[in-house]
C-alpha cells in the first residue's frame, strides 16, 4: 500500500485579505477600466494629472489617473510593490528597463545598450509588473487626455525618482506616501 503525501493550501487568518497576485491586480484594473461611468466621472485638468484613489483588492492601493496631452511620470519605480496598470481611455506609452537594478547603495548607474523596452498601450491594453520595475509612462497625444487605472501591492512604501541622460540613470530622490496623498 502506498500513501500519497497530503498537500494543503496555506492557512489564512480568518478575515485577513488574501495577498493579490500580479494577475489579480491586472484583472482588477481591467474590470475597473471597463466601468464607463467611473472613468467618465474623473475630473480632467488641461495642465496637470488628476487622480482619485480607489479601493483595490486584498488591501492593495489603486488609482484612477487622468493624463493631459503631453504629460508623463518621469523615470521611477515602485520599490517593493508589484503592480498593474491599464489604459481606460486614449493611449499611453511606457518606456521600461529590462534589467533588475540594485535596490540600495547607488546614485548613478550606466545601463547596457540592450535594456530599453517600449510599449504602446491603447484603450483596453495594460500590463502587470514585478518589484523594482523601473519605467516612465507618457501621454504623447497633442490633443487628447488619456485615463488609466493602476493597482499596487503592498501599498506603495515609496517611489524612487530617476533622471536619465543617454545610458546613465541617476537616482534623484525618494518620495514617501505623505508626499503624494
Amino acid at each position: 500500500m502506498s500513501v500519497s503525501p497530503s498537500v494543503s493550501a496555506p492557512a489564512q487568518v480568518s478575515g485577513a485579505p488574501k495577498t493579490p497576485t500580479q494577475a489579480e491586480l491586472l484583472d482588477f484594473v481591467r474590470r475597473t477600466a471597463a466601468d464607463a461611468e467611473l472613468v467618465a466621472a474623473l475630473p480632467l485638468d488641461p495642465e496637470g494629472r488628476t487622480w482619485v484613489r480607489l479601493e483595490g483588492p486584498g488591501g492593495s492601493e489603486a488609482w484612477l489617473i487622468g493624463w493631459p496631452p503631453g504629460t508623463g511620470t518621469g523615470w521611477h519605480d515602485h520599490a517593493d510593490s508589484v503592480g498593474a496598470f491599464l489604459t481606460a481611455a486614449g493611449e499611453l506609452k511606457e518606456h521600461s528597463l529590462a534589467a533588475r537594478l540594485p535596490t540600495d547603495g547607488w546614485k548613478t548607474l550606466e545601463l547596457t545598450e540592450d535594456v530599453d523596452r517600449e510599449r504602446r498601450l491603447a484603450t483596453g491594453q495594460g500590463r502587470s509588473f514585478g518589484r523594482h520595475h523601473v519605467h516612465e509612462v507618457l501621454n504623447e497625444s497633442r490633443d487628447q487626455h488619456a485615463i488609466s487605472v493602476h493597482a499596487y501591492y503592498p501599498p506603495l512604501p515609496q517611489i524612487r525618482r530617476y533622471s536619465r541622460t543617454g545610458q546613465v540613470l541617476r537616482l534623484e530622490h525618494v518620495e514617501r506616501p505623505q508626499d503624494w496623498q
